[in-house]
């Protein structure tokens, strides 16, 4: 009985150190995944922004040029 509960003592410990090793390896990548998603925003962020202004024209366009009509002919060549 004595050996079995020390077998039970030290399978216990050993989940328990291999639980902590695992949650702690998921927590140390947790910054790395918040900056790629952070990344990840901004880069669909400009796609969009860029997709949108392909889509409208530009306003900064100046409206064509019109001469009013004049009654006169123009001058005749030489």
């Amino acid at each position: 009985m004595d050996g079995t509960a020390i077998i039970i003592i030290l399978a216990i410990a050993g989940v328990a150190s291999v639980l902590l090793f695992a949650i702690k390896g998921i927590l140390d990548q947790l910054p790395d995944v918040f900056d790629s998603a952070s990344r990840a925003r901004d880069a669909w962020e400009r796609f969009k922004k860029k997709h949108d202004e392909a889509a409208k024209p530009d306003d900064t366009e100046e409206p064509p040029v019109t001469v009013p009509a004049d009654d006169k002919e123009p001058p005749a060549a030489a």
